[in-house]
């Protein structure tokens, strides 16, 4: 007899460590550059320009014998109505045989997983030094971008927020935000050109369809997580930044298509072979990450469906649920 476990939201919620969730994102990025976490190609569709999408991102990693699927929407206006603005679910299989293993709810687990990638990106390509983030959007993603940077970097001295919509929403978000660090300072702001010279670390998570940074604000040395372009025709900076920085990407060709790249390639402004490499490069020492403390650093995350499904997976054992699994299956 076939058995499905279930997992929800709450179920997560508990189970989930932010720590753990970058060493399992950070193994996807190895595991895909080695060969044995493979990419399956999105599905995406837009239900309304800029309202309401869904996408489906999938892939096999080997090594753990699984192989998955998210299925995420983004509802904008589900805000108005005090629902989340995105939601999803995680399937697990069996590699060997196709069994479907588990279903899980990936609201919390990709808001950890995205959160993850991006502190990854500035634990190998920011300077080691850095101590001041900003936070440009103040929605869901936030908190867990947050979380993730001061893990990594547990040395921050300041993280300021600013959003794009309304400043109203920096100021609750820093009031609420409940991981404060006892020595960081947490501040909203409203001159994002003033906060982005200022930062070490920028944090990029919007819908946005323009740049809300431009090259002449930004310092020298500067790193950028860029996590909101994850479909076409998104971009959060100027791509003038792009042109002289160190360009990363977590999958090239994502990055080119959807991620904060496309644009400034459609516009000639930069080029495929701009992209240096894939993180998962430089996690796996085959590529350089900085090269320099002026270097401009720029980390593209589109999102990988093999972070969904090795965190869904951490999830499930952790639970103490795959011997049973493996047993009712098998």
């Amino acid at each position: 007899m076939n058995s499905i476990y279930v997992l929800s939201e709450s179920d997560t919620m508990e189970l989930l460590e932010m720590e753990e969730v970058i060493e399992a994102v950070e193994n996807v990025y190895r595991e895909k550059t080695l060969g044995s976490g493979k990419l399956f190609p999105m599905v995406f569709h837009e239900f309304e320009s800029q309202v309401a999408d869904m996408d489906i991102k999938s892939g096999t990693l080997d090594d753990m014998g699984v192989y998955g699927l998210k299925l995420v929407s983004w509802f904008g206006e589900n805000r108005k109505k005090n629902l989340p603005m995105l939601s999803g679910v995680v399937m697990l299989f069996d590699r060997e045989t196709g069994i479907p293993l588990a279903l899980i709810n990936a609201e919390h687990m990709t808001g950890m997983r995205t959160g993850a990638a991006g502190a990854i990106g500035a634990r190998y390509i920011a300077r080691r030094d850095s101590q001041v983030m900003l936070m440009v959007g103040a929605g869901h993603q936030a908190t867990y971008q947050i979380r993730a940077m001061q893990t990594v970097f547990p040395a921050l001295k300041k993280v300021m927020v600013f959003d794009p919509v309304n400043m109203d929403n920096a100021s609750v978000f820093v009031d609420n935000f409940g991981y404060k660090k006892e020595n960081t300072q947490y501040i909203a702001v409203e001159n994002i050109e003033a906060a982005a010279g200022e930062a070490d670390i920028i944090v990029t998570a919007t819908p946005s369809r323009k740049p809300m940074i431009m090259k002449e604000w930004v310092k020298p040395g500067t790193h950028f997580s860029c996590m909101g372009s994850d479909m076409e025709g998104k971009q959060e900076i100027d791509p003038e930044i792009l042109a002289s920085a160190r360009l990363v990407a977590d999958d090239i060709n994502q990055s080119v298509n959807v991620g904060e790249f496309e644009k400034g390639i459609k516009e000639g402004i930069i080029s495929k072979e701009d992209i240096i490499c894939e993180i998962g490069d430089v996690i796996s020492g085959r590529k350089k990450g900085r090269m320099s403390e002026e270097e401009i650093t720029v980390f593209d995350s589109t999102g990988l469906g093999l972070q969904d499904i090795a965190v869904g997976y951490m999830a499930v054992k952790k639970a103490g649920l795959m011997d049973d699994i493996k047993k009712m299956n098998f």
